[in-house]
């Protein structure tokens, strides 16, 4: 009896020792947690809507992320790489730890996946090879993703790698992570339905959404970004729409994925509360483009002038169908098209004589000028060019003695050969603008060429051009 009574007591002993050792350990737990941090934003102005802790420095894991896809984007826009260019998989980016797509030392896959990969997977392999892709190393990637943070006034970020992986001194803000979610869904629309996508094709296999339980479960959601490492804890920059109004809400520290889901769904609730149903649109201002530079690469420094914010179409002239109403400063990435249409919507195909005259956009005119009885082609013809060889030109020449040109297909007719110099050169204003459209006759048929220019603006016009899908090939004086 007596035995069975210490037996049962040291049972109670051992019984409350355990519970007191767990209630020890919980509260170690909860000391160590990530901090919290928050930010809801109207996306459309930008006002702040609330803020907590928004601006004290913290681990943004996968977040970083956001800031790889954005330059990733931005090199693609101006041609520094293709979305279908072969990426050569370094033994750096292959062990990288998990979350990761599998990729191999040694292996070549294409961009378009890496970015997909990166954005719905959340893998670091991948964020790892698109930054060398970019910059030549891991390195110089995160020197261009700091510059290109404080143009974005992202001022309290440093990052050290690609991918988010907890780094001494790899730090962000909510606030700063804020605007780069605005910028990212502003700045480059065409790319972002990719952070809505529950699943995507990433070559190697089919990748799932880590934000997918959000994206599912919140009226609106349609993006952006998951994060988590044990120090950084779960974070989450989403984004969602209700009736014309986007709210933008960050979160840091929580402390799972179902709290951080839960958290992120009260504060977007917060948010469409406190919205206004109308607010003037304040898009962010893209930052300028600058590239990689010659301190993060060894190489030179390469810089493309700004899009233009006008369209160039040519006059109307007799017997050809008028242009379509009037299209006055078309943004270069959204209103290609629209401008193409504009300066192309003809009836009657012009005649091997013709010389479009181009003219600016806003000047009003309610008839065609006529013809001057004499055109001076001495002025804008090589006097070396046979007699045997037609040659059209659209433009006279401004290019100072440059002898370098890029050739952008073969066409059967005059006219095609035109028409595909005016769409090419709507299409990459920024660095064709000044180059010489001509036309010339071989075997071949009829070659559409851009002369006039140098050779690094040549090979420029042709990574650009290349990069958004147009056959393009350089030439030096004497292919000319």
């Amino acid at each position: 009896m007596t035995s069975s009574i210490r037996g049962r007591s040291a049972l109670v002993i051992s019984v409350f020792f355990l519970l007191f050792f767990i209630v020890l350990l919980g509260s170690s737990l909860r000391a160590g947690a990530a901090p919290y941090a928050a930010m809801v934003i109207d996306a459309r102005s930008g006002e702040v809507l609330y803020e907590k802790n928004a601006h004290t420095p913290l681990h943004p894991a996968s977040l970083t992320k956001m800031m790889t896809l954005y330059i990733a984007f931005e090199a693609v826009e101006h041609g520094e790489i293709g979305l279908d260019t072969k990426v050569r998989v370094s033994k750096k980016a292959a062990n990288e730890v998990p979350s990761k797509l599998g990729l191999k030392a040694g292996q070549s896959i294409e961009l378009r996946y890496l970015i997909r990969a990166a954005a719905v997977k959340s893998a670091n392999d991948a964020a790892t090879a698109i930054g060398e892709a970019i910059s030549g190393s891991e390195a110089a990637f995160a020197r261009r993703m700091n510059r290109t943070a404080k143009k974005l006034g992202m001022t309290r970020t440093t990052f050290k790698n690609a991918n988010g992986l907890t780094t001494p001194g790899h730090l962000s803000t909510a606030h700063d992570m804020t605007i780069l979610g605005r910028h990212l869904f502003y700045d480059y629309p065409e790319y972002y339905n990719l952070f809505s996508r529950r699943s995507t094709d990433a070559k190697i296999r089919t990748v799932y959404n880590t934000n997918r339980k959000f994206l599912a479960a919140y009226k609106g959601a349609d993006g952006i970004k998951t994060g988590y490492t044990n120090a950084a804890g779960s974070n989450l920059v989403a984004s969602a729409e209700r009736d014309g109004v986007r709210i933008i809400t960050t979160v840091f520290g929580a402390s799972s994925s179902a709290a951080r889901n839960a958290k992120v769904a009260e504060l977007m609730d917060l948010g469409f509360r406190k919205a206004p149903r109308r607010t003037a649109l304040l898009k962010p201002t893209p930052p300028a483009y600058s590239g990689n530079t010659s301190e993060s690469t060894g190489a030179k420094t390469v810089r493309v002038a700004s899009a233009v914010t006008r369209s160039v179409r040519p006059l109307g002239r007799p017997g050809v169908a008028q242009p379509l109403p009037a299209v006055t400063r078309i943004a270069l990435k959204s209103g290609i098209e629209a401008a193409i249409a504009q300066a192309t919507a003809t009836s009657v195909a012009p005649t091997s004589a013709d010389v479009v005259a181009t003219a600016d956009p806003e000047a009003s005119s309610p008839a065609p000028k006529a013809r001057p009885p004499k055109l001076d082609y001495a002025a804008v013809i090589p006097a070396s060019a046979p007699a045997d060889e037609p040659i059209v030109v659209t433009r006279a020449s401004t290019s100072g003695g440059h002898h370098w040109g890029i050739n952008v297909g073969s066409y059967p007719s005059r006219y095609a050969a035109e028409r595909e110099l005016l769409k090419t050169a709507l299409k990459e204003m920024a660095t064709l603008d000044g180059a010489l459209r001509k036309v010339s006759k071989d075997n071949s048929g009829f070659k559409a060429n851009f002369v006039g220019m140098t050779q690094e603006q040549a090979d420029l016009a042709c990574r650009r051009l290349e990069a958004r899908g147009t056959n393009c090939v350089p030439f030096g004086p004497a292919g000319s």
